[in-house]
C-alpha cells in the first residue's frame, strides 16, 4: 500500500493519534481539576456555613448538652444549615461528643475523633474526605446511598471552646462540576488541534511534493552522473583494447612465427617472452573487464566469469567454473551475479593465498544461486573490522535490496563460502 508512505497520510495519521493521547490526558487533567475545584468549593462553603451560620446560631449550654439550646439550634439554624448538596450536620466537641446533628438519635454520643479532625479544631482551617460509612458514627448516612464527601471546620461556641463543624456532601456535585469542566474545556481543546491539522496539512503537503521534486532532481543528476562515467569507462576500455591489447595480440603471434624460424638456442627466449606478453594480456584484458563489465547478455555471464577468473589462473590456482541456467534469467539478476562474483573474485585474489577456486552458478527453484569456494586462509567474520571487507558488506546489502540473500562461511585455515541466492522474478 503505497498510499501508507505518503508523507501526508503519515502526518494525518500522526495528528489522529496525537489528537487522541492529547483528549486522554486532557479527560484525565480535567477530571484531576473538576475534583479538587469542587472539593475547594464543598470547603468554601462548610466554612461560610460553619463560620456565618453555624457558629452565630449557637446559644449558651451547647457545649454543656443543655436541651434547650439543642432545641433552639434546631429551630434557628437547621433549615440554613441543610441547603444546596448539604445532607447532614453534625457540630463536635474536642473530646468527640456530638454536640449537635439533624439525626437527633446521636446527639450526646461520644466517638473518638481522627487526628485530621483534631487537627483541624487545634489549627483551624478546612479538610475533606470521602465518608467512610462503616463506622458508627455515619450509621444514619448509609440510608442517603451513594458516596458522601464530609468536610470539616473550626467554630467556636459562646464560651470559647473550639468546636468542630462537620457537612456531609453528595458527591454528585463533584460529578456535575467535572462534567461542565469537561463541556467547558474538550471542545475547545478538540477544536484547537484540528484546526492546528488543518492549517499544517497544506504545508506538508507542499512541503512533501517539494522534498519529492528535488529527490527527482538528484536521482535525474544521479542517472546523468552514472551514464557520463559508464561513457569514460566504455572509452578508456575501448581505447585500451583497440590499441594496446590488439599490438600485445599482435605482438605475441610474431614471436611465435620467429619462434619457430629461430635457431634452437633462440627458441626458448622467444617463446618466454611470448608467453609473458600472454600473460599480460590476459591481466590487461581481465582489467579491462574491471574498468568496465561486459554485456553480460550479449557476450554471456560465462565468457564474462571466465575472464574474470583468468589473472587467478595465471597464477597458479586452480581454478574450475560452471555456469548454467542463466539462458533466461532477467537481466537484474544476472548482473547481481556478476557483481558478487567481481567482488567475491577480488577478495580471493587479495586475501586467500588459496591453490584451488571454484566458482558454480546454477538454478534452484524459483532463484538463480552463485556459490564461490576457495581452500585459503579463510577468516573470522566474527573478528572482522568495519573497514574490512568492505565490497562484500556492500554487495550483500544490494542483494537484500533485490530481495535476495547472501552468505558467508569462513574460518581461519579453513577457506571461504560465499553463496548467494537471487529471485527470478
Amino acid at each position: 500500500m503505497r498510499w501508507l508512505k505518503d508523507p501526508v497520510v503519515q502526518f494525518l495519521a500522526t495528528g489522529l493519534a496525537t489528537l487522541v493521547v492529547v483528549l486522554v490526558v486532557t479527560s484525565a487533567l480535567s477530571r484531576s481539576a473538576a475534583d479538587e475545584e469542587a472539593v475547594g468549593d464543598a470547603r468554601s462553603l462548610t466554612s461560610v456555613l460553619g463560620q456565618s451560620v453555624a457558629q452565630p446560631a449557637i446559644p449558651a449550654g451547647l457545649v454543656d448538652g443543655d436541651a434547650a439550646a439543642i432545641d433552639k439550634l434546631d429551630r434557628t439554624a437547621l433549615d440554613r444549615l441543610l441547603v444546596g448538596d448539604v445532607l447532614r450536620i453534625k457540630i463536635w466537641d474536642v473530646d468527640g461528643t456530638v454536640l449537635y446533628s439533624d439525626q437527633t438519635e446521636l446527639i450526646g454520643a461520644v466517638y473518638p475523633l481522627g487526628d485530621d479532625e483534631l487537627e483541624v479544631i487545634e489549627d483551624g482551617g478546612t479538610d475533606a474526605e470521602l465518608s467512610d460509612l462503616s463506622k458508627p458514627e455515619n450509621r444514619f448516612e448509609r440510608e442517603i446511598g451513594g458516596d458522601l464527601l464530609e468536610v470539616y471546620t473550626r467554630i467556636e461556641s459562646p464560651e470559647g471552646e473550639p468546636l468542630l463543624f462537620e457537612a456531609y456532601l453528595g458527591v454528585d456535585r463533584i460529578r456535575e462540576s467535572r462534567a461542565q469542566i469537561l463541556d467547558r474545556f474538550l471542545p475547545i481543546t478538540i477544536a484547537s488541534l484540528l484546526a492546528l491539522v488543518a492549517l499544517s496539512t497544506p504545508l506538508v503537503w507542499l512541503l512533501s511534493r517539494r522534498i519529492q521534486r528535488a529527490a527527482r532532481e538528484r536521482e535525474g543528476l544521479l542517472e546523468a552522473a552514472v551514464r557520463a562515467s559508464d561513457g569514460e569507462r566504455l572509452r578508456i576500455a575501448r581505447d585500451l583494447h583497440d590499441g594496446v591489447v590488439q599490438d600485445l595480440a599482435g605482438s605475441s603471434m610474431a614471436l611465435s612465427t620467429l619462434a619457430a624460424r629461430a635457431r634452437e638456442d633462440e627458441r626458448d627466449d622467444l617463446e618466454e617472452i611470448g608467453r609473458t606478453l600472454r600473460v599480460s594480456m590476459r591481466a590487461l584484458r581481465s582489467l579491462l573487464v574491471e574498468i568496465y563489465p561486459p554485456d553480460l547478455h550479449t557476450a554471456g555471464i560465462e565468457a564474462a566469469l571466465h575472464d574474470l577468473v583468468a589473472p587467478l589462473a595465471a597464477t597458479g590456482v586452480q581454478v574450475d567454473v560452471d555456469v548454467s541456467g542463466t539462458e533466461d534469467a532477467p537481466r537484474s539478476a544476472v548482473a547481481l551475479v556478476w557483481r558478487v562474483a567481481q567482488e567475491s573474485v577480488r577478495n580471493v585474489v587479495r586475501h586467500a593465498g588459496a591453490g584451488r577456486m571454484s566458482l558454480t552458478v546454477h538454478r534452484q527453484g524459483g532463484a538463480l544461486v552463485l556459490e564461490v569456494v576457495d581452500d585459503g586462509a579463510g577468516f573470522d567474520p566474527a573478528a572482522v573490522r568495519s573497514g574490512d571487507r568492505f565490497g562484500l558488506r556492500a554487495a550483500e546489502s544490494l542483494v537484500r535490496e533485490h530481495g535476495g540473500t547472501m552468505e558467508v562461511e569462513s574460518g581461519p585455515g579453513s577457506g571461504t563460502m560465499v553463496r548467494m541466492e537471487v529471485p527470478l522474478a
